[in-house]
């Protein structure tokens, strides 16, 4: 399995390991209920060097992301991110995806850890007739994820970078602790806080000095466990999970993440026809109504048909209760409506409910 640069550090602050995609990573440290509400009550550290860095440069590196995503990249000022995807000609999810854009005619994509080289394949057989060169870096960036309502206060007196000034999806290029990284405000979890990207050959530096920084502020080190309970509460979409290759950008309703008036893009017809007839199938949160934990792949049912299964299900340690996505039928998506879940054999009542589960303003 490979290991990011930052394993000897995972190993000596006593992490239990899983295998994720052909990676070792972390899966938590103190336990994930703890890492959990150390990040929505404080702040926690996160190791995401798995994660794909493709480069795409050239005179037409803006018009073959134009291409490629949904999203409208022409947007882009310099040092400046935005969450898109890379689709199929049938508006289905290749991957969806961070682009940077990182000055004049150089973009940085970054994608899911599991997709990072059948999106790398996916990127160069499209690229013929654009004037670009595609690049996987992957195995050369650190990225860490710093999260939590104490984030700044931490990342403040390592850098000069004006982190103040940064709005969301924001980038800024400088130092921590004297160590060249990029910076950007964004992140997985429902919080505020800052992606760390370096291309040094020790990162420990940085990860080392942002722990110590925290110590005062009640940081934690935070494993793969905790990311995926806080990004569910979040209603952040994980591919595999919650989006696929069967699924459309109108089916998991990202419907914000098409602009169509852009010009072409691979999957725009099949869009425009899904948004003129209507999905018939859409992405909802729900809740457990009576005890039980509703966890992936279990089957769901409206009365006693079996429509769909769960998507991304767990225990909310926020909430704690019982929360998850699934798809259901565009007539029984309303809030408020009841279905069952099988849950190990017996049926469990759930009910639609408003998403994001957690929203922060409302929160803090």
């Amino acid at each position: 399995m490979k290991r990011t640069r930052l394993y000897s550090a995972h190993k000596t602050a006593g992490a239990k390991f899983v295998e994720f995609f052909g990676w070792e990573m972390p899966i938590e440290y103190t336990g994930i209920l703890h890492e959990h509400m150390a990040v929505r009550e404080k702040a926690g550290l996160f190791d995401v060097s798995h994660m794909g860095e493709i480069i795409i440069s050239g005179n037409q590196a803006l018009d073959f992301i134009q291409y490629l995503t949904p999203n409208d990249a022409a947007r882009l000022d310099a040092n400046k991110a935005q969450y898109s995807a890379l689709i199929t000609p049938q508006g289905t999810f290749v991957d969806d995806l961070l682009v940077y854009y990182l000055d004049e005619d150089t973009y940085l994509l970054v994608v899911n850890a599991a997709n990072t080289d059948k999106d790398f394949q996916w990127i160069l057989s499209h690229e013929q007739g654009f004037d670009v060169e595609v690049q996987n870096k992957s195995e050369y960036y650190t990225q860490m994820a710093l999260q939590g309502p104490e984030a700044y206060k931490i990342l403040k007196p390592l850098t000069q970078i004006d982190l103040e000034k940064m709005s969301s999806f924001a980038v800024e290029r400088g130092s921590i602790e004297g160590v060249e990284a990029f910076v950007s405000r964004t992140g997985y979890t429902g919080e505020d806080g800052f992606e760390i990207y370096t291309l040094a050959p020790n990162p420990e530096k940085v990860w080392d000095a942002i722990l110590e920084e925290g110590k005062a502020y009640g940081l934690q080190p935070i494993g793969l466990g905790a990311r995926d309970t806080l990004r569910l509460e979040a209603r952040l979409m994980l591919y595999g999970n919650d989006i696929d290759e069967h699924t459309t950008v109108l089916e998991a309703g990202m419907r914000w993440l098409v602009k169509f008036k852009k010009g072409d893009f691979l999957g725009r017809e099949a869009l425009l026809k899904q948004k003129e007839e209507g999905v018939r199938r859409k992405i909802v949160g729900f809740e457990l109504v009576e005890k039980g934990i509703a966890r992936p792949h279990y089957p769901v049912y409206i009365d006693d048909e079996k429509v769909s299964e769960v998507r991304s299900g767990s225990f909310s340690p926020f909430f704690q209760k019982s929360i998850g996505l699934t798809y259901l039928p565009v007539e029984h998506t309303e809030i408020g409506t009841e279905f069952s879940i099988d849950i190990r054999g017996k049926r469990t009542k759930a009910r639609v409910v408003p998403t994001p589960f957690y929203k922060r303003e409302e929160n803090q």
